[in-house]
């Protein structure tokens, strides 16, 4: 089958590795560009966790001045990758949600419901807020800090463009609903929006679908859970 990777650097290239061990065509487009922000602005401590949703957020904490001070600290992450990344960075006690921003907030709520402390959500510029909405519910205080932000693509490569348009493509895989929603709007500048919403789309969750759907895309496969292995799966062989 011939695939477009979107995710960016350097997860694209694990991706599309694992895709052609299955014998996959893959064209990998990264649509975003991870830009860490060493001078973010932690807040004041003393915090009791640590929050993660995304592996970025553990990728751009190793340039910030107070990384040792929060490297004691337990970490909750939303799933097995972003965990895999916190341990990578040097935290030792991680726990994961294995779900979504909305299945963290659980768990934080069950495990940590009758904490007297400050939560750090070590969070992206753009982001889902199913996890703040969830704690809002609870006697948890949580500081945000955003600590990484994700440059757009203003237009698709000329790879992807030239296969779009030559019908060469099949299917695209979408790791996160700005990232569907940038792919969406670089096909629509090149003049491609036809092309693009007809491919199969394989989502790693209904929230990242959303903008396909919206869209009008109606060939959307949705992993079982969202994480990277439930997602190859729908594709499977070629």
């Amino acid at each position: 089958m011939r695939l477009l990777v979107t995710r960016p650097e350097p997860d694209d290239e694990r991706t599309a590795m694992v895709l052609a061990g299955r014998r996959h065509d893959v064209l990998r487009a990264p649509l975003l560009r991870i830009e860490p922000l060493p001078e973010a602005d932690l807040g004041n401590g003393p915090f009791v966790a640590v929050i993660m949703t995304s592996m970025q957020a553990a990728r751009a904490i190793v340039a910030h001045a107070r990384k040792d001070e929060l490297l004691t600290l337990p970490v909750f992450a939303v799933g097995q990758r972003t965990a895999e990344a916190a341990h990578a960075v040097g935290f030792c006690e991680v726990t994961s949600a294995q779900g979504d921003g909305a299945d963290l907030g659980r768990l934080l709520a069950a495990r940590l419901g009758e904490t007297a402390g400050r939560l750090l959500y070590l969070a992206g510029e753009d982001r889902a807020r199913a996890l703040e909405k969830e704690l809002a519910s609870h006697a948890l205080t949580l500081q945000v800090a955003v600590i990484y932000r994700a440059v757009a693509a203003e237009e698709l490569a000329a790879p992807t463009r030239q296969a779009l348009e030559s019908g060469r493509l099949e299917g695209v895989l979408h790791f996160s609903a700005r990232s569907a929603a940038v792919f969406l709007a670089c096909a629509r500048r090149a003049g491609l929006l036809n092309q693009a919403v007809k491919l199969v789309h394989y989502c790693l969750s209904r929230q990242v679908a959303a903008p396909l759907t919206a869209a009008g895309a109606v060939r959307i496969r949705v992993a079982a859970r969202p994480e990277e292995a439930a997602l190859l799966d729908l594709i499977g062989p070629a």
